[in-house]
């Protein structure tokens, strides 16, 4: 049972870069993945709110870092990093939101796990390589949420979940791995409790 109540989240607030992000105290939890591999999705299911992260027909839209409190204080907090790489913006643009990323990843000192959210027909993306070495330079733990494991039958989903694990096993004391389905609620439990161990610092 988790003990941090994921309903209560709200809206707190949105920066671009680091400088504008909220006070750097407490604890707080980064949701990144790259666009439509359902993160926005997954944020939802475990608020159990319909539209607290807002999902786009258009990949990519997300390009701020959004905050959201829980159990109406400030010191406990998810937050939404900007997806990335589907979105039709130049080069440049993608290149500045790498930089806010990498910024956020490496300074922020109230960070106490990332999680990597990836579709699980397709992990492993580079920029799913790309967060992982961030973290890793870190020393930053990692939990990652294999999605739309709806879209696999059982046994797929299964080798697919396997496969990730031994192409992570020289991460294994920092990466996590479990299926998650954002339409039929599943994996939403074992979420939570990861997300209780580093916000509640257990």
């Amino acid at each position: 049972m988790s003990r941090l109540n994921y309903q209560t989240a709200r809206f707190l607030t949105s920066a671009p870069t680091l400088a504008q992000c909220p006070l750097d105290a407490g604890a707080e939890v980064a949701f990144a993945g790259r666009s439509n591999a359902g993160k926005s999705s997954a944020i939802n299911a475990m608020t159990q709110q319909k539209a607290l992260a807002r999902t786009s027909k258009t990949p990519g839209r997300t390009q701020l870092i959004n905050f959201f409190s829980l159990a109406g204080g400030e010191s406990q907090r998810l937050v939404d990093l900007p997806g990335y790489g589907y979105a039709k913006v130049p080069e440049k643009v993608k290149l500045e939101w790498q930089r806010h990323l990498a910024d956020y990843l490496r300074n922020r000192q109230s960070l106490r796990g990332l999680v990597l959210v990836m579709d699980v027909r397709h992990p492993l993306s580079e920029f799913d390589e790309m967060m992982l070495g961030w973290a890793d330079e870190q020393d930053m733990a990692v939990h990652i949420l294999l999605t739309k494991a709806d879209k696999l039958k059982s046994g797929a989903a299964k080798n697919e979940l396997q496969k990730v694990r031994g192409r992570l096993r020289e991460w294994e004391d920092l990466v996590s791995v479990q299926l998650f389905s954002s339409l039929k609620r599943e994996g939403v439990a074992e979420a939570q409790a990861r997300l209780d161990e580093w916000l509640l610092g257990d």
